[in-house]
């Protein structure tokens, strides 16, 4: 597939671009792209998926801090898929399933997500889509140091027992098998707004 990759500079992206040509991908401009996946920042995403959209190609969409909503009718319009996840990470999506069926057994829950200080969002886009799993609204609590990658953890309380459901993404690599899944998939999603890497886990 013809790709064009935003962010190839950046953490993510550039770990991505390796991966999507090891995969048989070719990365090209947006005129000449079969896909367009983005990784930049809150600032630039909206203007890439616009500009993809209104060109009639497909998106995949990594960055978070910004409001996919906003596009959906253009991408309903224009009968392309928009497909935006808040964590691209496998791990990390069952992590949130799994948290969402403790939620109906330990209705208590707090979250702690700890990121890189270079983060701009916070809380991140994980963290929020994981509360919004939980019952009423559990307290978010982020952390932004030197050192890390993208680590949470959901703590469950319930009385005289704690149920702690943990993942931790090491190096960007943890993306690339979510992102090569969502592109196997593009083609098939319908037009408009797809959120969530949980949708194609079936």
């Amino acid at each position: 597939m013809r790709v064009a990759l935003f962010g190839r500079g950046g953490k993510v992206g550039s770990v991505l671009a390796t991966a999507l040509e090891a995969d048989g991908h070719e990365l090209v401009e947006l005129v000449e792209a079969e896909a367009m996946v983005d990784f930049t920042a809150p600032d630039a995403v909206e203007g890439n998926v616009r500009a993809a959209l209104e060109g009639g190609t497909p998106c995949v969409v990594g960055t978070t801090g910004w409001e996919p909503q906003a596009l959906a009718g253009l991408a309903e319009e224009r009968g392309v898929a928009l497909f935006v996840a808040p964590n691209f990470a496998i791990g990390a999506v069952l992590m949130m399933r799994f948290a969402a069926e403790a939620g109906r057994f330990l209705p208590r829950a707090e979250i702690v997500e700890l990121h890189g200080e270079a983060k701009k969002d916070a809380p991140s886009g994980t963290a929020k889509a994981t509360a919004a799993l939980l019952p009423g609204e559990p307290a978010i609590h982020s952390v932004r140091l030197p050192g890390l990658v993208a680590h949470q953890e959901v703590l469950l309380g319930g009385q005289g027992q704690l149920l702690t459901i943990r993942h931790d993404a090491f190096s960007r690599e943890a993306y690339v098998p979510g992102v090569l899944l969502a592109l196997e998939r593009l083609p098939s999603l319908p037009p408009g707004l797809t959120l969530g890497l949980d949708a194609l886990l079936d």
